[in-house]
């Protein structure tokens, strides 16, 4: 249904719009603090953007949790805008994981807002899943982020990106502290994109 939706959407939209795609490489899926990978991904999507502010896309990524699950498939649209100088992003996303039958597929409502460097981001957790809070801040390239997932525990994140070549890069230091969930995890990840 998720699936049938998004694809209803992308042949109503108007002819002022763009689709874009991306492609990389990490050396660790690092979200919210822990790996969903445990080593290298590759990961791509596709995303439609118009000039209303509504977007839709998907993205996908291998994963390894150790029980059956071996890729993530995001499914995600929403409409961003600004009101007095703030903007206001809101969204759904969509986290299927189709190899796996044990329940992990769940969704979340997002609301982002921003004030020049400064994000801060609200993330829903629909049907019993738990909620996310994010605050952010850029300095040029440099970025920091601090999160607190409920049930599993607080994240900071500290990354640099940079071009190499044609390409994206980014360096991340990465620290999740468990709050009886039963992972403490920090790591550093590189990785390399291409958009198109």
């Amino acid at each position: 249904m998720k699936k049938l939706l998004l694809l209803i959407t992308f042949i109503s939209l108007p002819s002022y719009s763009a689709v874009s795609a991306n492609v990389s490489f990490t050396s660790d899926y690092i979200w919210r603090g822990m790996t969903q990978s445990d080593g290298p991904a590759i990961q791509g999507g596709f995303d439609y953007a118009n000039d209303s502010g509504f977007y839709a896309g998907i993205w996908g990524s291998n994963v390894n949790f150790n029980d059956g699950a071996g890729s993530e498939l995001d499914y995600y649209f929403g409409y961003g805008f600004e009101m007095g100088g703030i903007g206001v992003d809101l969204g759904y996303v969509a986290f299927d994981y189709p190899e796996n039958d044990t329940g992990l597929d769940f969704e979340e409502i997002v609301l982002g807002l921003s004030m020049g460097d400064l994000g801060l981001t609200f993330a829903l957790g629909q049907d019993g899943a738990p909620d996310y809070t994010e605050v952010s801040y850029g300095i040029g390239a440099l970025g920091i982020a601090y999160g607190q997932y409920d049930d599993y525990g607080d994240n900071l994140s500290i990354s640099y990106g940079f071009t190499c070549g044609t390409y994206d890069c980014g360096l991340a230091y990465s620290d999740f502290s468990d709050d009886g969930y039963g992972a403490d995890e920090d790591a550093i990840v590189f990785s390399v994109s291409a958009s198109f």
